[in-house]
């Protein structure tokens, strides 16, 4: 071996992995980069066990997701006196009635009332329930339909109507039991009504006792027409329906139609809501 062999393998056993600039720039940038991946590596590991699972929801979130309210009761006291008509307008009414808003007849406007005062009351008082036009339902809010009612004769009366106050008492007067004999109903009805009494040979007379459910749950509409439901008695007003047959006419009641919710809003049985739908057709035959 020369002389110059030896030393060029001694600068080789002697020399590092980095022989050119461009491995001299690659290692410095590798020192740099590899690090800081690290450090974000480690840092992203520290903080992801307070981290929520993915789709997770925060805690309090979700309990306070799980625990709000989804309905409201709401108890009323049903032997409370009855608000007067014209303090019932004063809360709920005269906000547009007082100035005419969206077109609506002012109080004590005979011209704009005429035509409405002489639909009646009942249709009046559906149109308030119900709502008509730019004015939305009245029924269900803070006053009973009967204190609606009165609000509606209030108005109606300054603008030159003459109709009777209501009372709540007038529905549960027409069946205060449920052993009454349907004839005595039918008179309470007649007389709420301001129509003649059946006679007491009427069929009327021999239909069953009142059932209780038509007392608790179906009266309150069926005695006055409420939201254009027959009236018991009525005998042009059941006479399509009483075409349809007693178990299509269940149906109907179980089902909910209309404004009426199913089962009338109560929670009758099959068998309960059949007899009184049986009783209440059998006074219109």
């Amino acid at each position: 071996m020369s002389a110059n062999d030896h030393t060029t393998a001694h600068e080789e056993d002697h020399s590092g992995p980095i022989k050119t600039p461009q491995q001299l720039l690659a290692a410095i940038f590798f020192s740099f980069v590899i690090p800081i991946f690290g450090i974000i590596a480690l840092v992203y590991y520290v903080t992801s066990d307070s981290r929520p699972a993915a789709g997770a929801v925060n805690t309090e979130q979700a309990v306070a997701q799980r625990i709000q309210k989804i309905g409201m009761v709401e108890i009323r006291d049903a032997n409370r006196p009855l608000k007067a008509g014209a303090e019932v307008y004063a809360a709920q009414c005269a906000a547009c009635h007082t100035t005419g808003v969206a077109g609506s007849p002012k109080f004590g406007d005979a011209a704009a009332w005429g035509a409405r005062i002489k639909t009646g009351y009942e249709a009046l008082l559906t149109s308030a329930l119900k709502g008509k036009g730019a004015m939305g339902p009245q029924g269900g809010g803070d006053f009973e339909d009967a204190e609606i009612g009165r609000a509606v004769a209030h108005m109606a009366n300054a603008a030159g109507a003459k109709f009777a106050e209501p009372q709540r008492a007038a529905a549960m007067a027409a069946a205060p039991d449920s052993t009454a004999p349907a004839a005595d109903v039918m008179a309470a009805v007649a007389a709420a009504s301001k129509t003649p009494a059946a006679p007491a040979a009427a069929p009327v007379a021999a239909a069953s006792a009142v059932p209780a459910l038509y007392t608790q749950a179906c009266a309150a509409c069926h005695i006055a027409g409420v939201a254009n439901a027959p009236k018991l008695g009525d005998k042009a007003a059941w006479a399509p329906r009483v075409a349809m047959g007693i178990d299509a006419l269940t149906a109907s009641v179980i089902k909910g139609k209309g404004v009426m919710p199913p089962r009338g809003g109560s929670t009758g049985s099959d068998a309960d809501i059949k007899a009184v739908v049986q009783y209440m057709v059998s006074t219109v035959k």
